[in-house]
């Protein structure tokens, strides 16, 4: 490791690290733009110059110069300071003095380095430049005078997102930031660019002009919006949740978000449960919450009731719901609300074992009737990140689809699991950290899991210090769910054969419900979807950002979240419901607040209650079928409107319409 002098302290610094690095290594900051930890060096903003000796009696951009042994690098000599003053007075000349107008004050490094680093004048007395506003689609809005040509951007579309869209035309001053043809960026990822822009020129369209960021309050919280356990801040105002961007965690999400995760939370405010509901004479009118809960109660059901929980349903609910049940003697619980029916007696072998990090060390990845970009597209980042970094090959059995990397397809006969091709056999011997990745439409293939585990075997996808077997879950809850023991031996299907009395649906608006047409159906949720339309009495719930909950992604790993506001109306928390509910029953729960509910929780599952992943035992089960046949299908048809939140989000919509089933061909292109 190489030994440098940063401002008169010696350190250590990793091999290939850069003089930037090695500054920051050494606690001094160094100003930048277009540099940034997890995309390709651009040195375009030349804001990062230093003094290196030995070398050139000149300042040099540190973010491209390797960290050599013996250098003496200055941060803080007069050259330096007049150097960064020079370029911050080029980057200002074409910028606008529209400071107080931009949606980005507040959160503009341009703004901060100009203070920090810049002259406070300039000489510049000429016309500036003006560059005409492009059209990037329903989430990104632009401001391009305001760019200073850092290529983030670009980089990231590129790199991460894998969605060649974003690029640059011209030269020199004439040189513009645009999207291919001025239209729509087709990226479920393109939210992101706007945190990334440090000067303004790219903003939140859904968000623009709604507030400033220190009227916010900031909570941390878990996105549900898929299975990956996105780490978010909430920031919300009053009642209303404004905002949600991603927190850094290298583990799950770095430090990006799709554009679900966060535009859909327009759709908090809208379609909300707000009373309770009763149905009389076939039509659903308002009613007190007695008058709801007497109505549950003269069902006298018995040990005849079921809970089917949804995909945004947290832990504390469903244990809520759970011991409920328990008390009435039913052990009829359902996490699967789509009628999935696998086997779960070992929940490593439903698990996304290799970890989210760790797709990334794959060096042959089989996908097996999944999407990843639509069913978890932080997971199909890090699949792109081994297949551009490491070389990783990827073959797909199933329907064809665009992962923004090639990814050689094998058909869509599921029967290519039990009998593999030459080609994907010989990658699959030769691997050193070979991966499978079962998507829920190859759950739902008899015979498709009990292949996947046999080929796991077959080729050795277990070994030391890797487990390369994987299933992806797409609901927030479903992994929870599972180590709650919401898995019914046969599915929902061999609960609606027992045609239940009672039916508690938590949160689930994507089940058949003519399945429980003889049933009492009680819908404890938040929005009025599929559920609240079949539900004999509706129970008005609080959505995620409305409640402290535990969730569980896909990996194994238990996270927390936080409440940010009040639900609206007279909905309340699910599981104080499920409290209040319990009296009148007369099957009392034995707690009287959430942090009881969360310590009787932790007592009878000891694995959800710390923070961090869980280590499941390999023991999968035997005798599973493994002849799978048919065709492989892909569970989510449209990626922006896939829960009931989405689903009432005018964003999302717009979103579904413009980019997925109709071209932005009338869009105009400053609009």
């Amino acid at each position: 490791m190489p030994k440098v002098t940063v401002d008169g302290i010696e350190i250590e610094v990793p091999q290939g690290a850069t003089v930037l690095q090695a500054a920051e290594l050494a606690g001094k900051e160094i100003p930048r733009f277009c540099y940034h930890e997890r995309l390709s060096i651009a040195g375009n903003c030349r804001m990062c110059l230093v003094e290196v000796k030995p070398g050139p009696p000149k300042p040099q951009a540190s973010c491209a110069l390797p960290a050599a042994e013996g250098q003496e690098i200055r941060t803080d000599s007069e050259m330096v300071k007049k150097a960064r003053e020079g370029v911050m007075e080029f980057l200002l000349i074409n910028h606008p003095l529209d400071c107080p107008i931009c949606d980005q004050g507040g959160e503009c490094d341009l703004q901060d380095q100009a203070m920090a680093y810049g002259k406070g004048g300039s000489r510049y007395e000429e016309n500036k430049r003006a560059v005409t506003e492009k059209y990037m689609g329903p989430i990104v809005k632009t401001a391009m005078t305001r760019c200073i040509h850092c290529t983030r951007c670009v980089r990231f579309s590129e790199e991460v997102a894998g969605v060649e869209e974003i690029g640059a035309i011209g030269r020199g001053e004439g040189m513009e930031i645009t999207s291919y043809l001025e239209g729509a960026v087709h990226s479920e990822l393109s939210g992101n660019v706007v945190d990334l822009c440090p000067v303004g020129a790219l903003t939140s369209k859904p968000y623009a002009f709604e507030a400033r960021p220190w009227e916010l309050t900031k909570t941390l919280g878990i996105d549900v919006m898929d299975g990956v356990g996105t780490n978010i801040r909430i920031d919300s105002r009053g009642r209303e949740v404004l905002r949600a961007l991603p927190r850094v965690n290298d583990d799950v999400n770095e430090e990006w978000a799709t554009d679900k995760t966060r535009h859909a939370i327009d759709g908090l405010m809208k379609r909300r449960l707000d009373k309770p509901y009763v149905r009389k004479n076939g039509k659903l009118e308002e009613a007190s919450w007695n008058e709801a809960f007497q109505a549950i109660a003269d069902v006298n059901a018995g040990s005849s009731v079921a809970a089917i929980a949804g995909d945004l349903v947290d832990c504390e609910t469903m244990y809520a719901a759970k011991k409920l049940l328990k008390s009435m003697k039913s052990d009829m619980l359902e996490g699967r609300q789509t009628g999935l029916s696998y086997d779960v007696s070992n929940l490593a072998a439903v698990n996304f074992n290799s970890t989210i990090a760790g797709i990334e060390e794959a060096d042959v990845i089989l996908l097996v009737s999944t999407n990843p970009r639509w069913e978890a597209s932080l997971v199909n980042t890090r699949i792109r990140k081994a297949v551009r970094k490491g070389g990783a090959k990827v073959y797909g059995i199933g329907p064809e689809a665009d992962q923004t990397y090639p990814v050689e397809w094998l058909g869509d006969d599921m029967g290519a699991l039990a009998k593999q091709p030459k080609a994907l056999a010989d990658a699959l011997k030769g691997a050193e950290r070979p991966a499978i990745i079962l998507g829920g439409g190859a759950l739902s293939v008899e015979g498709a899991h009990g292949a996947a585990l046999k080929l796991a075997s077959k080729y050795k996808l277990i070994r030391d210090g890797w487990n390369g077997f994987n299933v992806l879950h797409i609901g927030a809850s479903r992994t929870g769910g599972l180590m709650l023991g919401y898995a019914f031996d046969g599915g929902i299907k061999a609960i609606a054969a027992k045609k239940p009395k009672l039916l508690f649906a938590l949160g689930a608006d994507e089940m058949n419900y003519e399945a429980f047409k003889d049933s009492f159906k009680v819908f404890i949720g938040h929005h009025g979807d599929a559920g609240a339309h079949a539900a004999d009495v509706i129970l008005p719930g609080a959505a995620y950002t409305e409640k402290n909950g535990t969730y569980v992604n896909l990996e194994g790993r238990v996270q927390r979240s936080n409440k940010a506001i009040f639900a609206p109306g007279d909905a309340r928390e699910d599981w104080s419901i499920l409290r209040a509910l319990s009296d009148v029953m007369g099957k009392t729960l034995p707690f009287d607040s959430f942090e009881e509910l969360r310590a009787k929780m932790a007592k009878d599952h000891p694995e959800l209650a710390q923070e961090g992943l869980v280590a499941f035992d390999w023991a999968p089960p035997a005798g599973l079928p493994d002849k799978p046949t048919g065709q492989g299908v892909h569970p989510i048809k449209d990626f922006y409107l896939t829960n009931s939140i989405a689903r009432a989000s005018a964003t999302m919509q717009r979103c579904s319409a413009e980019l997925l089933h109709a071209d932005d061909e009338l869009m105009e292109a400053a609009e």
